[in-house]
């Protein structure tokens, strides 16, 4: 099957892709929640609003990240090749960077699910 997404895209930065998609995640939903009860902006808009505003960015950041983990899938191989990719060569950089950044993904992907529960679960800003 032809991939619609270039070899090129397989670079070292793919290894940091998961993890920074994370942590902008990690500053929206954080620093949306902390300016919206500093400034008392719930005159305005409601505390609902900002959580269904909150949802489509996690769901926006777990897209990303299952992408993310789908081009790792296809660097290591679609995981033909058992680790350890130990040897000196480039073909098993390749399969190390593309198993690391599975990994990495996956980790990612934990994160962001664990850091969107509080969104359930908080009623509103405390006066």
């Amino acid at each position: 099957m032809k991939s619609f997404i270039p070899r090129e895209v397989e670079t070292l930065w793919t290894l940091f892709t998961a993890p920074t998609v994370w942590a902008l995640h990690f500053l929206v939903c954080y620093g949306t929640v902390a300016v919206f009860c500093a400034k008392g902006l719930a005159s305005e808009i409601s505390f609902d609003t900002v959580r269904i505003g909150l949802g489509v960015v996690t769901v926006l950041a777990l897209a990303m990240i299952v992408l993310s983990a789908w081009l790792a899938w296809r660097q290591w191989g679609f995981g033909s090749d058992d680790p350890p990719h130990d040897e000196a060569t480039r073909n098993a950089r390749t399969l190390f960077q593309g198993f690391a950044t599975l990994l990495l993904s996956g980790l990612s992907f934990a994160a962001v699910l664990y850091m969107a529960i509080p969104m359930i679960f908080i009623a509103g800003c405390q006066p």
